[in-house]
């Protein structure tokens, strides 16, 4: 386990850090978003959403639509050049009244090719994306939220196929672009981090069977602890709000 500070701050960046989170109008997103507007240490905070915020410009973000997220990345780049941390809060449970399959007989599809569209090729998208705005001759941080059910060693129960399965892909996307950024910006810290049974919208049919349920700004504030611990060694891998590294 890293070593654990709950202050929920951002020391290991510059002073006056500028920090994007994607997804902020979900509960994690929200808190995320609190808290680094929060943290004295940071400048600026631009909140995407597929709405997007009049009031603070932005012409929103689609996670299924690239050519959104095109604009949306020209739109920060007219914020600043340099992005020192990306958190990507975005991602799905349930589709259309659909929750987690039970059984393989279960699947359907459309469904198991939309959750992917959301929480694998639409993370891989926002990496394509704005990987270019981070700093490459100080430390950066992109950060993405997955599961514990997507670690394929951790699967003892089976079941909720298509979210562990989405969850899986996204994983190995992050660490792939992990490697890939090594050259580029060696001082990045590229990670999967699962957030705990969290009291949002997506785990309220399912938290009741968790030991522990975290309010979305105890967890959005025990994962920026975990990543101002993070070093760029740590880049690739995937750890919980408590720092500990889960297995892939």
């Amino acid at each position: 386990m890293l070593g654990h500070r709950i202050l929920g701050v951002m020391k290991s960046l510059i002073n006056s850090y500028c920090a994007v989170v994607v997804g902020a109008n979900g509960g994690l997103g929200r808190a995320f978003v609190e808290r680094l507007r929060a943290d004295p240490y940071c400048a600026q905070v631009a909140a995407l959403a597929r709405a997007g915020d009049p009031v603070q410009g932005d012409p929103g973000l689609e996670l299924s639509d690239e050519e959104s997220i095109r604009r949306a990345t020209a739109w920060l780049r007219d914020q600043s050049t340099e992005w020192d941390l990306i958190v990507d809060a975005t991602g799905v449970l349930t589709l259309d009244g659909h929750g987690p399959e039970k059984r393989l007989r279960d699947i359907d599809p459309a469904i198991m090719a939309r959750a992917f569209a959301i929480n694998a090729i639409g993370p891989a998208l926002l990496f394509k994306h704005l990987t270019p705005l981070l700093p490459r001759r100080r430390r950066s941080v992109f950060a993405t939220l997955s599961a514990r059910v997507g670690s394929i060693a951790d699967n003892h129960l089976g079941g909720w196929v298509s979210y562990r399965a989405s969850k899986a892909a996204l994983n190995q996307v992050m660490r792939t672009t992990a490697l890939e950024l090594r050259s580029s910006h060696r001082h990045a810290v590229v990670v999967a981090l699962q957030p705990g049974t969290v009291a949002t919208r997506l785990s309220a049919p399912y938290r009741n069977r968790a030991p522990v349920v975290l309010t979305p700004g105890e967890s959005a504030r025990r994962l920026l602890d975990v990543l101002d611990t993070l070093e760029p060694a740590h880049s690739g891998e995937f750890f919980d709000f408590e720092g500990q590294r889960l297995p892939f």
